[in-house]
């Protein structure tokens, strides 16, 4: 019965593997230094969006030293200490409230953004330092995999805490029916219960964060190698972080509950009959018995047959 499917863009219907594509310093900062300070304060975040600067930093062959103090703030950066120096990194806001971002710098990031990349602002103490752009590609079968649930009537929305730009471009690319950007963890629940609102909800989530969301879906769908209190709070835990998963789940639902159907028609259907016939003296009583064991062993068989599964790219 769900209506509508909220998921999350990084690792779903991108693939999750990120690449910096453009490094942008600001005045007076040189490239390596904006690259050397954003390596130290990244290194201790966990983030796909962070791991692509420690690649691109390792291909570059720098090095750079951990930060103290190091903090993150869900949805928005990271701050630390470096060499006395408090350096912070992370989406516009963050950076926009400790640091000076001019004008031009401001629309090279919504350039960046409306190409469907994500531009990582870094400063140091009250200067900007400059812009990293990042960004990650589609799953070759998301963008079908959402025809797909679209064509069963379930609308596909994505939750992301990308900036309203990139989500947009990302969301165009994939075909997603709303985009819902900037939003932090904590507010997934929110959403979610907005969109209740609406129709029967189902959320996928993999993290600690997602566990308020999956518990106010009306249908909460975990990973199977995401955290644990999520599997333990979703109704349901799919194989793998794709969306074709979530398409075989909706067919598999589709097609038990036409089987469960199909199997009360046929024993009201035979057991009817057989009262009727029993009834009218055709069957004597201890045939009809018989006779109606018959119905418990066809619906055992008819039950035991495989149900049919789409293959990814296959329609139905």
């Amino acid at each position: 019965k769900v209506q509508i499917v909220a998921r999350d863009k990084t690792g779903t219907i991108t693939c999750g593997e990120p690449k910096v594509t453009d490094i942008l310093p600001a005045e007076n900062v040189t490239e390596q230094e904006l690259l050397t300070l954003a390596l130290a304060l990244e290194q201790k975040s966990e983030h796909p969006l962070a791991k692509a600067i420690l690649q691109y930093g390792e291909e570059q062959q720098l090095t750079a030293s951990a930060v103290s103090d190091f903090q993150a703030l869900p949805g928005n950066g990271l701050t630390g200490v470096l060499n006395g120096s408090k350096l912070c990194g992370g989406n516009y806001q963050c950076v926009a409230a400790v640091a000076a971002v001019p004008d031009e710098m401001q629309q090279q990031a919504r350039t960046l953004a409306e190409s469907g990349k994500t531009p990582l602002f870094f400063s140091r103490d009250n200067q900007l330092l400059g812009i990293i752009a990042v960004a990650d590609v589609l799953k070759e079968e998301s963008p079908e995999a959402i025809r797909q649930l679209q064509h069963m009537g379930i609308q596909v929305v994505m939750l992301t805490g990308d900036n309203e730009q990139t989500a947009k471009a990302i969301g165009k690319q994939a075909g997603v029916d709303h985009v819902i950007a900037g939003v932090l963890p904590d507010g997934k629940e929110a959403v979610i219960r907005k969109l209740a609102a609406q129709g029967k909800v189902a959320m996928v989530g993999d993290g600690i964060n997602d566990s308020p969301a999956l518990s106010e879906a009306d249908a909460g769908i975990a990973i199977s190698d995401g955290a644990a209190i999520a599997r333990e709070i979703a109704d349901i835990t799919i194989a793998a972080d794709s969306l074709w998963e979530l398409v075989q789940l909706r067919q598999l639902a589709m097609a038990l509950m036409n089987r469960i159907q199909a199997n009360y028609r046929f024993v009201i259907g035979f057991n009817g009959a057989l009262i009727g016939l029993g009834a009218a003296g055709v069957l004597p009583p201890a045939t009809s018995a018989m006779l109606h064991n018959l119905s418990t062993l066809g619906v055992s068989l008819h039950s035991m047959r495989a149900l049919p599964l789409p293959k990814s790219g296959q329609r139905f």
